[in-house]
């Protein structure tokens, strides 16, 4: 975990974006001081890069579950304060709504998804990208690749129709990314803070 206060706001065009998984507008419940003291939370999952992030916002922002909200600090935003934490750092609440969300984010930027078929690459000799997703062997993999270079797949629909045995493309990957959020220890990471900071 790591505190961060955010400068000043990039470009408009680059501004991080995250879903509200979960809002205390009363702060933690396991924060003893007076309320007066405490100010609103709401836990966070960015949607280039999938991070978690508690961020206090200011007390007469309208924010709710689902709302999207600018992960910087600027004049039209609502955030004081950003926090980066773990899976295990989410309240209960935010758990619950995480798989909604990132099922959200991949079904709503289907494009950025699909490409990830169309463009996964080897990690080593003997493991590609796409051995990282649950169910898919070898052989599943070689459908893939042998499918994606006769033509590139336009979508989940086409994705699904062109490779035999690959049900529910979309699932697969939120099933990866959701295990990405979950698990310290994978040695491999394809989705969760992988974008390249320039």
């Amino acid at each position: 975990m790591s505190d961060s206060e955010s400068g000043d706001p990039t470009p408009e065009t680059d501004q991080e974006t995250g879903v509200v998984l979960d809002y205390l507008p009363h702060g933690r419940t396991e924060d003893d001081r007076p309320q007066y003291e405490k100010s609103p939370l709401a836990y966070v999952l960015t949607e280039s890069e999938f991070g978690l992030l508690e961020i206090q916002v200011d007390s007469d922002a309208d924010v709710q579950i689902g709302d999207r909200i600018p992960v910087q600090r600027g004049p039209e935003s609502p955030v004081e304060r950003i926090r980066t934490i773990e899976h295990d750092d989410l309240p209960s609440g935010a758990r619950s709504e995480l798989e909604y969300v990132v099922e959200e984010i991949v079904t709503t930027d289907e494009d950025r998804f699909v490409d990830f078929y169309n463009e996964a690459q080897p990690i080593t000799l003997r493991l590609h990208q796409l051995n990282l997703l649950p169910g898919i062997g070898k052989k599943l993999r070689n459908n893939i690749l042998d499918q994606r270079d006769r033509r590139p797949f336009q979508n989940f629909e086409d994705l699904e129709a062109r490779v035999s045995g690959l049900h529910n493309p979309r699932d697969v990957l939120v099933e990866r990314i959701l295990e990405e959020l979950r698990e310290d220890d994978l040695k491999y990471r394809t989705f969760v803070g992988t974008d390249d900071q320039d």
